[in-house]
């Protein structure tokens, strides 16, 4: 039988898809074959025809297991499916015996699974399927993500392993994940202190860093689901401050920092043309990630040819400012395959940060 891990989290955004390939990249170090299930799939797409999970599709995409991609993501949940259910429209039993099927079929190609549970531990629920019981279905232990903290983590864990208790799985693991650096080693001490009564150990994920939550100017055009022009090979240029350029020309100019996506009205044509200008000088172009130009009114002839010719990045969109800001603010940008970058970056944080001699070992016992 192959080992298993079921990949679970306290809540939304707590990183289980940044840990869940960290561990598929560190697994394939120790051994041959390593897949990857995502038995219950509340973001459905489709990739080669089949419709799956996003994450089944990323982990198929990064790693080369598209062969699987059917066993993947075997339950896949759309917006009506709820209601499907709670109407009796849905075999449910049908449901579990598929993640079963599935679970067995790829148990005959690998020897290490990464099974990737959804949003908190009572996900799924409605189908008879939360996390916890499927993870007791698959027998599979449980390595259960939290956000950093002392007090908040402890109260929100004692809520969430309970479900778990009850469905009978077996939580082996609490990986503490976006702690910050210099508190880590104080935080983790606090934590193992607190729950050394308990039958799961304590481990450090990975250190915060806003870089892995922040969009890349390619999710930003998909986000809108607007073209990007200019440079396009800086689609995939992690964005890490958005401002609005409200303020005079010389004021935006100076408040520029690391890689700022600038939100510019299309009457602002002083603005435009100096923005334009510095991103083709090499001092202002790590600061400059590429401008959305909102408003009803069309840019001005002569300075539209001065954007085309600097090459920037851009998107043209009729939205406000103050719309685009907040709608791209409160995004959370979730990992895909073409993110390539952040993707590097998590592998050597993997590398840097996580034990997985100790976490295989944990999950042997």
């Amino acid at each position: 039988m192959a080992r298993k891990i079921f990949v679970a989290a306290s809540g939304q955004n707590i990183g289980k898809t940044t840990i869940s390939v960290s561990l598929l990249h560190l697994a394939q170090k120790k051994y041959g074959r390593v897949g990857f299930m995502k038995p219950l799939g509340p973001k459905p797409t489709v990739l080669r025809g089949i419709p799956v999970d996003k994450d089944a599709a990323l982990m198929a995409q990064v790693y080369d297991l598209t062969k699987d991609l059917s066993y993947m993501s075997p339950v896949v949940v759309y917006p009506e499916t709820s209601r499907q259910a709670i109407d009796g429209k849905l075999n449910l039993p049908e449901l579990a015996d598929r993640i079963m099927t599935s679970f067995a079929e790829l148990e005959k190609n690998y020897d290490f699974i990464i099974i990737e549970g959804s949003g908190h531990p009572g996900v799924g629920s409605v189908l008879n399927l939360s996390n916890a019981r499927i993870a007791k279905m698959l027998d599979a232990p449980v390595l259960m993500l939290s956000g950093g903290g002392v007090g908040n983590v402890i109260d929100t864990l004692a809520m969430n392993t309970a479900l778990f208790k009850i469905e009978g799985a077996d939580v082996r693991g609490v990986l503490v994940n976006k702690l910050f650096a210099e508190k880590r080693d104080t935080m983790l001490d606090y934590l193992t202190r607190a729950f050394a009564g308990q039958t799961f150990s304590v481990l450090g994920g990975f250190d915060y860093k806003p870089v892995l939550a922040n969009p890349s100017l390619g999710r930003v055009a998909r986000l809108l689901d607007l073209p990007l022009h200019g440079n396009c090979r800086e689609v995939k240029r992690i964005i890490h401050n958005v401002q609005i350029g409200a303020a005079s020309t010389q004021r935006v100019t100076e408040m520029l920092r690391d890689s700022t996506l600038l939100l510019v009205t299309s009457s602002r044509d002083e603005l435009l043309v100096t923005l334009a200008n510095l991103y083709q000088m090499p001092e202002f172009h790590p600061q400059i990630a590429g401008l959305i130009i909102s408003g009803q009114a069309p840019v001005s002839g002569i300075t539209q040819r001065i954007i085309d010719r600097s090459n920037i990045p851009y998107i043209r969109t009729n939205q406000t400012t103050t719309d685009l800001y907040k709608l791209i603010t409160e995004d959370v940008s979730k990992l895909t395959a073409k993110d390539t970058e952040k993707l590097a970056l998590i592998r050597s944080l993997a590398d840097e940060r996580l034990d997985f001699d100790a976490i295989d070992e944990l999950f042997a016992q």
